[in-house]
């Protein structure tokens, strides 16, 4: 069962000291936490669209980690940032894009995921 990252500093310890890729949608930064689970933090900034489209599209990165959680390697710190092109996105966009920057970050099993998102 994955937790999330709701600490400041625990934000922080990711963005400094973690590795990050980014897609059209997303940025993702990972760091490892010496866990035996995965925790996901999310940020979406006022410039990606007001209240109800941020809270749209963090659920959406929520759902994606939760329905795929068991394909990722445990023991992992990630915070995802969406960027101005997630806005008004559906759930298999962004999915794609969050599971294509697991792949770029190597931390899914092996299992064939779809590279859709470049």
């Amino acid at each position: 069962m994955a937790e999330s990252i709701k600490k400041n500093d625990e934000f922080k310890t990711v963005y400094q000291c973690g590795k990050s890729y980014a897609n059209k949608y997303l940025v993702m930064y990972i760091h490892r936490n010496n866990m035996e689970k995965n925790r996901l933090g999310i940020s979406v900034s006022k410039k990606v669209g007001n209240s109800v489209v941020r809270h749209r599209i963090a659920r959406l990165l929520r759902e994606s980690f939760r329905l795929n959680d068991e394909k990722f390697h445990s023991g992992w710190d990630m915070v995802v940032v969406a960027r101005v092109g997630a806005k008004g996105k559906n759930y298999s966009d962004i999915e794609s894009a969050f599971l294509h920057l697991a792949k770029l970050h190597k931390i899914l099993k092996n299992e064939a995921v779809t590279d859709s998102i470049s």
